[in-house]
């Protein structure tokens, strides 16, 4: 049985396609072309635009807006769109921006939580599992990897890149990458590994000791960093150090430095 609830104030183009079971509230606006899956709810006053698509059980907070054209100056008006996967939250005023050059797409996976304030502009792709704590800024071509978890108050600058189960404390300022499990403070600085992260997360004492190792020898040993890279290769890596070495390797913007002091989570 559909049970869509449609609040009278609501505004909704024709050529909007609601699922089953969606519920939008009072003010919200859903405009042309717009997809939503089955299970969403719309909260009074958010803006669902730019042919959006959104899978099932999305939550859209109050005066979100999704698929809004980008702050780009570049942009004229080409269509594209912001892809929203499973079961994600976005709190109030959250802001997420279509892609800016023809056909491409602003994507955001599966069960994420956005929360109040967040500003996702246009071509970020945001992984599974992500948590993006108030008002924190990605700039355009941000990449966001599974489980990360990002600070009330962050800013990452465009084309910037945030590793999996990585975490950066609040206010920290990036525009350099943060590898898979590393902690971000400062400006461009990682302190240590997201321990409680990656022990909440399932992994054992020995991969977790393995991750720290591998930081220690990246920032904290007499190698410079190219040496310290090398090294660890050579020293078979489990595959989850592994992973931090591909991802070093595949940088465009460079990696956060060490920063001087130890500011890594306790278990």
């Amino acid at each position: 049985m559909n049970s869509t609830l449609i609040h009278p104030s609501a505004v909704i183009d024709p050529t909007a396609q609601l699922g089953r079971n969606v519920r939008v509230g009072p003010g919200a606006v859903i405009e042309a072309g717009c997809v939503i899956g089955d299970d969403c709810e719309i909260r009074a006053h958010a803006i669902i635009t730019g042919a959006a698509r959104l899978g099932v059980g999305n939550q859209i907070g109050y005066s979100a807006v999704v698929g809004a054209e980008p702050q780009d100056l570049g942009y004229k008006g080409a269509p594209t769109r912001v892809v929203i996967g499973d079961r994600n939250i976005l709190r109030e005023l959250v802001t997420i921006h279509r892609g800016t050059k023809e056909g491409t797409e602003t994507v955001i996976g599966n069960d994420n939580f956005l929360m109040t304030g967040a500003h996702v502009a246009h071509n970020c792709h945001i992984g599974n599992h992500v948590i993006i704590v108030n008002n924190v800024l990605l700039a355009g071509h941000v990449e966001i990897q599974d489980r990360a978890f990002l600070g009330g108050g962050s800013v990452v600058h465009q084309f910037t890149r945030v590793g999996e189960l990585a975490i950066m404390r609040g206010l920290t300022r990036i525009s350099k990458d943060v590898p898979p499990y590393f902690m971000a403070v400062d400006t461009n600085r990682v302190g240590g590994v997201n321990r409680v992260g990656m022990k909440r997360a399932g992994f054992s004492p020995e991969v977790r000791r393995s991750v720290v190792e591998a930081f220690k020898l990246l920032h904290r040993s007499t190698l410079n960093f190219p040496q310290a890279l090398e090294q660890l290769e050579k020293e078979s890596p489990t595959p989850e150090v592994q992973k931090i070495i591909t991802f070093i390797r595949t940088s465009k913007r460079g990696i956060c430095a060490g920063s001087r002091r130890d500011t890594e989570d306790e278990e």
